[in-house]
């Protein structure tokens, strides 16, 4: 036999061992415990939701799910950990908006969210107060609007640059026609101390943490930034009722993984997402802390999400005047 046709039977045995047995570890897939890493510390809005998750899929799956949290500036730090990884669908990235952030707003982002990840679903929504210290006179939005146009560049507090309160604060700048000047903090708690105190005015925050605060009188919430009121605080008004229709801005949170991940897999992982999140009793408990447990009808409908999510944050970076620090 001539070396040309040994290489050939050679590599056409090989293609027989190496596909029956890649197709088997899909069909099998989980066949030992799925790592989702939360790229932020625990406590937060996205380690709830991701933990609850892996415990439900956990029984759907038949396998251990194991949640690590990797926090650090902007999240990078475990986010790209999961751009690196095997695209073999056992270690998964559960992010918030600011995984579609993080790129505009760090020159070490190191990843890009639509090409080095695949969409799975996503797993809810979280909509935010515009909220204010009790020493702003201001009672309704128009009238913080009104003393903001009369007092160019009043401060805005959010946890840091590309942070889902930034970004806020940023797209109703741009719709109210002001200007803030935003005073970045290392941490919500930090820049929550300072609007207590009147030293910051106002801040953008989620309702799941912010309630607490409006309910105790400690801030004012003058709008709130989904379609619809919250059954949480049903007398607080929408941006979109306060002279601002069809304003919308809350915070997604989403399960992705590595680019290149098979197809039948990720299908598997949606399948689960969606069993786990839509119960009836898991979604009301969630809706008590203002957290709106939603899946995607498909990967690819998420996938069209981050694109033209990421579309509408390249445009507000340019319009605010952001760039990668």
């Amino acid at each position: 036999m001539s070396m040309k046709r040994f290489l050939g039977s050679a590599i056409i045995c090989l293609g027989f061992v190496h596909g029956p047995s890649f197709a088997q570890s899909i069909s099998d897939y989980p066949n030992k415990p799925i790592h989702i890493i939360v790229p932020v510390a625990a406590g937060g809005n996205v380690d709830i939701v991701a933990r609850t998750l892996g415990n439900e899929i956990s029984k759907i799956l038949g396998q251990s799910v194991i949640i690590e949290n990797r926090p650090s500036a902007a999240s990078i730090v475990g986010t790209q950990l999961v751009a690196k990884a095997a695209p073999d669908g056992y270690t998964l990235l559960a992010h918030s908006s600011t995984f579609l952030a993080a790129p505009l707003i760090s020159s070490n982002a190191g990843y890009d969210p639509v090409k080095d990840f695949t969409p799975i679903s996503l797993t809810c929504k979280v909509p935010m107060f515009v909220m204010v210290s009790q020493s702003v006179q201001a009672k309704t939005i128009q009238e913080f609007v009104q003393f903001s146009k009369s007092n160019p560049g009043v401060a805005v507090a959010s946890s840091g640059n590309g942070s889902t309160g930034h970004i806020a604060a940023e797209v109703f700048a741009n719709r109210a026609g002001i200007k803030f000047t935003n005073i970045f903090y290392k941490g919500n708690a930090q820049a929550m101390i300072d609007v207590f105190s009147g030293q910051v005015p106002m801040m953008f925050d989620q309702i799941s943490t912010g309630t607490q605060n409006v309910k105790s009188g400690k801030l004012r919430a003058l709008a709130i930034t989904s379609l619809e009121r919250s059954a949480l605080m049903p007398d607080v008004p929408t941006l979109a009722e306060s002279g601002y229709p069809g304003y919308e801005d809350v915070t997604l949170n989403l399960l992705v993984a590595p680019a290149g991940t098979p197809k039948e897999i990720i299908q598997k992982l949606h399948a689960a997402v969606a069993k786990a999140l839509n119960q009836p009793d898991l979604k009301a408990r969630f809706a008590e802390r203002g957290i709106d447990l939603v899946t995607s009808a498909s990967p690819d409908e998420l996938g069209l999400l981050i694109k033209s999510e990421v579309s509408r944050l390249q445009r507000i970076a340019k319009s605010a005047g952001i760039k990668p620090e």
